[in-house]
């Protein structure tokens, strides 16, 4: 009985998340609708101006010759359809078939990438919380430090330098890979290492704060070892902060890294993103956007019931 209430509040707490997301998904597709029509130049701008009857004819095809309220609405209308709209650049396919396409690529790289930081960076807090102040502490946050100091755009040129061109181990890009998994490595790593700094940190004060708790000291004073306290007793509330934390990092990693993504040539949601903004593709960019968003919706109410599940006071209220 107990059980089946508690699954039936998460159910409407999670129902009225996502109803309350909708306001908030339609203020960004607002934004980004304005902010992409106030850009100078249009879609269909070319070096060599067309005759004006058939720029006429273009602007009428894709209806941009109507007010900003009507192209709105009328985009809007075919959203609620589930209808992304054409691409202006692409005239071939639809702007659902290009994020499809691009997804799979930036979502095996990111996943990889954050099951390595956390395997990474979770372990790495964990050993410099439990040594907290000795050489091995230190030694960890300068190195977690380093990482966060470092941004994407210096890192991943210099594991280039390093594997591609000095050593000529791994791929410098993806068009010069053979398509195995060798080409994975570098932009891998390049994603990883930054979110590695970043939860390291972020594990290393949580994990601190807990094990200076009242409820941590009875626990070893119940003659508890260290590793047990650690896994039965500290792995959990330590794990609440970096939950916090974990929900855009996840969207922003598995929607790929546009420098990332640019520097090695990949064919992800990043670069097709960039390409969609040069382009003046306002139908692709206002997709990519809505993707994002949705996903960042979707990953902070998984984070808020996740909390739930490790928290039990947090299920009380």
């Amino acid at each position: 009985m107990g059980n089946s209430m508690h699954s039936m509040g998460a159910i409407r707490f999670a129902l009225f998340r996502l109803l309350a997301a909708i306001p908030t998904l339609l203020l960004v597709i607002a934004i980004a609708f304005l902010m992409v029509h106030a850009a100078p130049g249009g879609p269909f701008d070319e070096e060599r101006r067309l005759p004006l009857e058939i720029e006429a004819n273009i602007a009428a095809a894709y209806h941009l010759d109507e007010s900003l309220p009507e192209q709105f609405w009328r985009y809007l209308s075919g959203l609620a359809e589930g209808d992304l709209g054409p691409s202006y650049r692409y005239r071939e396919y639809r702007v659902a078939e290009l994020i499809g396409a691009a997804i799979p690529v930036s979502l095996a790289l990111g996943a990889i990438a954050m099951l390595l930081a956390l395997l990474v960076g979770v372990g790495g807090g964990i050993a410099a919380a439990l040594a907290h102040g000795s050489r091995r502490d230190r030694i960890i946050s300068a190195l977690a430090m380093s990482g966060i100091s470092l941004p994407v755009f210096v890192i991943a040129p210099a594991l280039v330098l390093l594997f591609a061109v000095y050593l000529g181990v791994l791929p410098a890009s993806w068009s010069g890979a053979d398509g195995g998994v060798s080409r994975y490595v570098l932009p891998v790593f390049a994603l990883a290492l930054p979110q590695v700094a970043y939860i390291t940190r972020l594990t290393r004060a949580s994990m601190i704060e807990v094990m200076n708790s009242d409820f941590i000291r009875t626990a070893r004073a119940q003659g508890l070892r260290t590793a047990s306290v650690v896994r039965h007793h500290a792995l959990k509330p330590a794990m609440l902060p970096l939950l916090s934390y974990m929900g855009p990092a996840i969207a922003g990693i598995l929607t790929g890294s546009v420098v990332v993504e640019q520097i090695f040539g990949i064919p992800g949601l990043g670069q097709l993103f960039v390409r969609a903004a040069l382009n003046r593709d306002y139908t692709l960019v206002l997709g990519s956007v809505i993707f994002y968003a949705t996903l960042v919706i979707l990953l902070n109410l998984l984070v808020d019931m996740l909390y739930g599940f490790l928290d039990p006071r947090i299920r009380q209220r």
